[in-house]
């Protein structure tokens, strides 16, 4: 019975990878966070953190600019992570009402940030989606979709939003493109916006 556990075991490991970054992973996308580990239990909608969890840190590129954003340099910021992929329908069809809704009316406050993180495809594509889809708000990279596997499992699919207070702790999080969640959302925004800044 024992053999037979560690075979199951030891084929498990072998499909997923045992989750373990290759030695030339990018550069360009690391992981700032430990608060969620490779046995973190995975909701029915694919996420491995939860409401009210700190929200895991990372560091990567923006497609276009090049620049590095840290998502450490946003705490104090209400943040809404975006994540997304080229390839997704339902993003395309998620991204104008994110630009329109959310991002063109909250653009200037310098108390918000919105981020679309683009799972696993190259600046140039990225680029190329930014102009389909023509948003205005920032896109970063995420190799090997780095990021991603950081809040769900990475066979878990795109589109959905995390919502983080200005606390960096989780508020909401979306899965999936839903008038009435995207509705809760927008509210959710509105009032953390509206909220007195958080004191150390």
């Amino acid at each position: 019975m024992k053999k037979y556990l560690f075979a199951i075991l030891a084929v498990v490991c072998v499909a997923s990878g045992c989750n373990q970054k290759s030695a030339d992973a990018s550069e360009t996308t690391t992981s700032d966070s430990l608060s969620v580990t490779d046995t973190a239990v995975v909701d029915d909608r694919g996420y491995k953190v939860r409401v009210g969890d700190d929200a895991p840190l990372f560091t990567t590129v923006d497609a276009l600019s090049g620049d590095t954003v840290r998502l450490a340099d946003l705490r104090g910021k209400v943040v809404m992570l975006q994540f997304t992929a080229s390839w997704c329908g339902v993003c395309r069809k998620e991204m104008p009402q994110i630009e329109s809704r959310i991002w063109q009316r909250h653009k200037n406050d310098t108390t918000f940030a919105l981020l679309g993180i683009d799972r696993d495809e190259p600046a140039e594509k990225v680029a190329r989606f930014v102009e389909q889809t023509g948003v205005t708000y920032p896109l970063v990279l995420d190799p090997d979709a780095d990021i991603f596997g950081l809040y769900a499992d990475k066979q878990a699919g795109v589109t959905r939003n995390v919502i983080v207070g200005r606390d960096g702790r989780i508020v909401m999080m979306t899965r999936l493109y839903e008038e009435e969640e995207f509705d809760h959302m927008v509210a959710v925004i509105d009032s953390l916006l509206v909220a007195s800044p958080v004191t150390e």
